[in-house]
């Protein structure tokens, strides 16, 4: 049996490819499916299969292209009411391919339609290898319980407590665990960093398995969810009816310095995907920062939208290309254009740059008491909650989407994140909102720590 791991790191995203005697299953693909082609043909294998385990909320999913490009049959949980042709999977089912066996598990919980994979390759054992555990399961957390408009995240929850120990737990302590996501997603609380796990290790493990009782898991999978992207539910409902080919979408217009800046004082939106340096050195004025690195699409759909028309702003036609690949994964597909010549064209224009102050964490501590000098920090709750610079306001960077922070326009305010790459993305979007005051802390708050400055621990307050 082949099997191999596609990991996504932008999107903390995994998808599988397996085969046995020359015909193949891919599981929860991504939305460029050019990867699975090329490992098809170098594998010498045919797609003829395309699960998914559940409505992905937080990608659009590659399976109507893929199966459009390859004949493959689409597979999916009965619950999902899917409208593109596929085969409704209940309870049991089960899709034999060569020597290996796949049997679906229905595991509702974190949606209502969503599967596990239990895979057997008979031809070594007839017991079963690993299960493909989708956003049911994942190594160190199970899924969020709150993406659904037909349930509440209190019945969720419980409905995954079940799924859990009724199904997935009833697995051998031997059988592998291959989840949907890893650190860094948003289907999650507390996922591990690896690729791999295996039931014994998460039975001994993970937090939310520890939990004795239905009660407390419920009430401890609702409580302190992170933001939930507004983006999250449209998606899902982009990837139940399948979403078009990439190559079906227009290519991107250059848009001339101009004309961006006609644009822009008619509210529209610059998306400067440049390094955070490049940026604080010199931007189109209004321009919102979400350096190309991270999870750069997550941030933009989370803060802009799917709706959001941005004119992208990069440093290379290579870098247009990229961001707007990484854009049309989580569904934003509509950008207005690029500024031809990037930032160069603007100056060259005669065009106004502005600039972003940056400030060590050395002279942030100089600078805390009696200067009037404000301190954001826009890391998520349980971040600030493990500690915090004594005296900063807290407003997180998921929340600009609804507001910028409540804090005094005419005073500096100083923007910290963990490492910089969120307080960078703050400080635009301040700026954007007409604040004028506003430096980024270099290094954030693991420099802070770093530097060794004192961290306090308590409550947030909220800006």
């Amino acid at each position: 049996m082949y099997f191999e791991q596609f990991y996504l790191g932008c999107l903390a995203h995994a998808s599988y490819m397996l085969a046995s005697e020359g015909e193949a299953v891919v599981v929860d693909p991504q939305r460029d499916v050019e990867i699975y082609l090329q490992a098809a043909e170098k594998n010498q294998v045919s797609i003829r299969h395309i699960f998914e385990t559940h409505l992905h909320a937080d990608f659009v999913s590659g399976h109507r292209e893929l199966a459009s490009r390859t004949g493959a049959q689409i597979y999916i949980g009965v619950q999902a009411e899917a409208t593109f042709p596929h085969v409704a999977v209940e309870d049991g089912f089960q899709l034999r391919v060569g020597k290996m066996r796949i049997t679906a598990l229905e595991t509702p919980g974190h949606t209502p339609e969503s599967l596990c994979l239990v895979i057997t390759d008979e031809e070594k054992s007839p017991a079963p290898w690993a299960v493909l555990t989708g956003d049911t399961l994942f190594l160190g957390d199970v899924g969020r319980p709150d993406l659904s408009k037909r349930y509440s995240p209190t019945q969720l929850a419980g409905m995954l407590y079940d799924s859990l120990h009724n199904k997935v737990l009833k697995l051998a302590d031997d059988v592998l665990v291959y989840p949907a996501h890893g650190a860094g997603s948003l289907c999650g609380r507390n996922m591990r960093a690896e690729r791999v796990s295996t039931i014994g290790t998460e039975r001994l493990t993970n937090y939310a398995l520890q939990i004795e009782s239905r009660e407390e898991f419920v009430k401890q999978l609702t409580s302190n969810l992170p933001t939930r992207p507004e983006y999250f539910l449209q998606d899902a409902e982009i990837n139940r009816s399948g979403a078009p080919a990439l190559a079906d979408l227009p290519p991107l217009s250059p848009i001339e310095p101009a004309e961006l800046k006609a644009i822009l004082a008619e509210g529209g939106i610059a998306l400067d995907v440049r390094p955070g340096e490049q940026y604080a050195a010199g931007h189109v004025p209004g321009s919102v920062n979400i350096a190309l690195s991270g999870q750069f699409a997550s941030w933009a759909g989370a803060l802009l939208g799917l709706a959001a028309r941005p004119v992208l702003i990069a440093e290379s036609e290579e870098a247009v290309a990229e961001a707007r690949m990484r854009l049309a994964r989580i569904g934003l597909e509509d950008a207005r254009g690029y500024l031809r010549g990037g930032i160069t064209a603007w100056n060259e224009a005669g065009l106004p740059l502005a600039t972003l102050p940056q400030m060590s964490v050395e002279a942030l501590s100089e600078r805390l008491h009696g200067s009037g000098l404000q301190v954001l920090d826009v890391r998520r709750e349980p971040e600030w909650e493990a500690g915090h610079i004594e005296g900063a306001s807290w407003w997180p960077l998921d929340n600009f989407k609804v507001a910028p922070p409540e804090i005094d326009r005419e005073v500096p305010i100083a923007v910290h994140c963990k490492g910089g790459y969120r307080s960078m993305i703050a400080c635009s979007l301040l700026l954007r909102a007409g604040f004028r005051n506003v430096v980024n802390v270099v290094g954030g708050f693991d420099a802070w720590q770093g530097a060794k400055l004192p961290v306090a621990a308590e409550k947030a307050v909220e800006a």
